[in-house]
C-alpha cells in the first residue's frame, strides 16, 4: 500500500494496523464510514451521537460526547486506534487519550473531494482497501450525477443557519460550504467575520445578501414553524436542509450528493429565489 495513504490529516504516517485491531471513534459520520468498510466488529467504543448504521451500532459502548468523552472509560475499553476530527474534538481531550491509546488518527476534509482520500486512509490502515475502493467509486459517480443534475441551475447566494438565539451560521472555510458549492449554493457570512461558525445579529448584511436561508437540522434542530416565521421576518425564502447531508463525512457523504441534487431542483421549481 502506498505511504502517502496512511497519512492523516496531522501528518502522522500510521503503520497498518494488527488483524484484530480495537477502534474508538469519536467522529459520528466517521463511526459509520467504519461499518461501510466492515469494520464494524472492531469499534469499540463511540459517542451518543455516533447513531448510524442504526441497529448496529446500539452494540457498542457509549463514553460520551463529541466534546466530552468519558477518558476513564475509554481508557477500560482499550482501544488500539482512536479516530478524531480538528472540528468535532477538543484538542486537550485528544492530548490525554494519546497517554493510553497507541494510536490516535486526526482527520480534518475541509472540502467535499476530501471524502475519497479519508476513504483511503482508514481503508489501507485497517486493511480494508477493496471496501474503500469501492466507496471511491460510489463517490466519483454521485459526484459527476450531482455536476450534471445541477450544471443548469442558476447559482444562489444562500446563508446556511446552525444556531437560534443567536443566529450562526458557517464561513465559507468549512466542509459544509464546500459541499453547499458544490450543488450550486454560494454561502455568505457577516462581514470581517474571523470565526469559523460566527454570529449573525439581525441588522447583519448578510440577511440580504442571501437569496435564500437554509435551516440546517443541527446542531439546532430548526422546524417547519422556525422556516415559516423567518421567512416572513426577512422576506426571503426559507428552506429546511438535512445536516447529515451537508456535513457529515463517509458513505453519508454520498447520499448527500443525490439529496442536495434533489433538493436543488426542488428550490428552484417551489419557490424563485430573489435576483442577484
Amino acid at each position: 500500500m502506498p505511504d502517502h495513504e496512511c497519512v492523516d490529516w496531522a501528518g502522522t504516517l500510521h503503520e497498518r494496523a494488527e488483524t484484530s485491531p480495537r477502534i474508538a471513534c469519536l467522529v459520528p459520520s466517521i463511526t459509520e464510514l467504519l461499518f461501510a468498510l466492515d469494520l464494524g466488529a472492531h469499534v469499540v467504543a463511540r459517542t451518543g451521537f455516533c447513531v448510524h448504521p442504526h441497529g448496529e451500532v446500539r452494540r457498542v459502548p457509549k463514553i460520551g460526547g463529541t466534546k466530552d468523552a468519558d477518558l476513564a472509560r475509554l481508557a477500560a475499553l482499550a482501544p488500539t486506534h482512536l479516530i478524531v476530527n480538528v472540528d468535532e474534538n477538543r484538542r486537550e481531550v485528544v492530548e490525554a487519550a494519546r497517554a493510553f491509546v497507541p494510536h490516535v488518527v486526526v482527520t480534518h476534509p475541509l472540502r467535499l473531494d476530501d471524502n475519497p482520500r479519508l476513504y483511503r486512509l482508514l481503508g489501507a490502515v485497517f486493511a480494508r482497501e477493496h471496501r474503500a475502493r469501492t466507496l471511491c467509486a460510489a463517490f466519483e459517480l454521485a459526484r459527476h450525477e450531482l455536476d450534471h443534475a445541477t450544471r443548469t441551475l442558476p447559482r444562489e447566494r444562500v446563508l446556511y443557519v446552525i444556531w437560534k438565539k443567536p443566529w450562526m451560521t458557517i464561513s465559507r472555510d468549512t466542509y459544509i460550504a464546500d459541499v453547499l458549492a458544490a450543488a450550486g449554493w454560494d454561502s455568505v457570512a457577516p462581514e470581517g467575520a474571523v470565526e469559523r461558525y460566527p454570529v449573525v445579529r439581525d441588522e447583519d448584511g448578510a440577511w440580504q445578501r442571501a437569496q435564500r436561508i437554509l435551516l440546517s437540522s443541527e446542531p439546532y434542530a430548526f422546524v417547519r414553524r422556525d422556516a415559516q416565521a423567518l421567512a416572513r421576518d426577512k422576506a426571503r425564502p426559507v428552506d429546511l436542509i438535512d445536516a447529515e447531508m451537508t456535513s457529515w463525512y463517509g458513505p453519508r457523504a454520498i447520499e448527500g450528493m443525490a439529496y442536495l441534487a434533489r433538493l436543488r431542483r426542488q428550490s428552484c421549481t417551489d419557490a424563485a429565489p430573489l435576483p442577484g
